[in-house]
């Protein structure tokens, strides 16, 4: 084994590596790594600098400072994301949670706190488990066509001791007509010209399936706004996280298809990101 290091040395060493790499804050990253990897805080490295890092600790951190100067994203080097109240396993089997589709779980709650409901595209089960946690509901089903994608979703589900049932699906196929009081999704929106043009370290390492949606990025929300309709009960609702400069046409085709309370809401930076809409009562 190697001879301990100074806490602040390492913190040093590793803000150089990832300044070299070219990143914009390589302090703040390497003081994150730290303290996912860790379970510390960012004060440890300031309050005492001089501690003593051994040579597992002191490896593990090196071998992140690498993988983060390579591009891949913190939460995968750490293998956790917080979403709402939860802290998730995350790997690059799943999209890594953002903090805009905590909004979208704040709005279905709103509406629909109670009965039986989805999350489609489950991923990490983000959606899923909170509106466990945080719900009424006496089901909630957490769907995606990823066996891989459902493996991470049972993990955690597993881990927090939250009840879903777990359901391998292509969106809505695999549910039984009017089995739903409410359904959340925060399905693939980017076109292939966008997905092509995202940034390395979200294009390298973010699973495709979650992010582009054919060559108008509306394929996956025109099949869930058709479909979702056959598996609502009358007077159910929808919740959908869009792309800011979809939401008008997705809007405009929830109408079409005959959704009442067509609504879009903005996200956290403005950005028109929610749609909602009810199921007609009418037969």
């Amino acid at each position: 084994m190697s001879d301990p290091v100074p806490l602040a040395s390492l913190i040093r060493d590793g803000t150089d590596r990832l300044r070299q790499a070219g990143l914009r804050e390589p302090r703040r990253e390497a003081l994150r790594l730290w303290a996912d990897l860790m379970d510390d805080d960012h004060t440890g490295p300031v309050l005492a600098p001089e501690r003593p890092v051994v040579g597992d600790e002191a490896e593990r951190f090196r071998e992140a400072v690498i993988r983060r100067a390579a591009g891949e994203p913190l939460a995968y080097i750490s293998g956790q994301a917080g979403f709402r109240r939860l802290t998730l396993r995350v790997d690059r089997r799943v999209l890594i949670p953002r903090p805009e589709t905590e909004g979208l779980v704040e709005r279905l709650l709103a509406r629909a706190p109670e009965g039986r409901v989805a999350d489609i595209g489950t991923g990490s089960g983000c959606i899923a488990l909170s509106l466990a946690q945080e719900g009424g509901y006496h089901e909630v089903i957490a769907v995606d066509r990823s066996p891989a994608a459902l493996a991470v979703a049972r993990e955690n589900a597993g881990e927090m001791d939250l009840p879903v049932t777990l359901v391998r699906s292509d969106l809505t196929s695999a549910l039984a007509s009017g089995s739903l009081d409410a359904l959340a999704a925060n399905p693939p929106y980017l076109t292939e010209a966008e997905y092509r043009a995202l940034d390395p370290g979200v294009r390298a390492w973010e699973p495709e399936a979650a992010l582009a949606s054919g060559a108008d990025g509306l394929e996956a929300t025109f099949r869930l706004l058709d479909d979702a309709r056959r598996v609502l009960r009358p007077g159910g609702w929808l919740a959908l996280e869009v792309d800011c400069t979809r939401a008008v046409p997705a809007a405009r085709q929830a109408g079409a298809l005959g959704w009442t309370a067509v609504e879009i809401q903005s996200d956290l930076f403005g950005r028109e990101r929610y749609l909602l809409a009810r199921r007609s009562t009418a037969p």
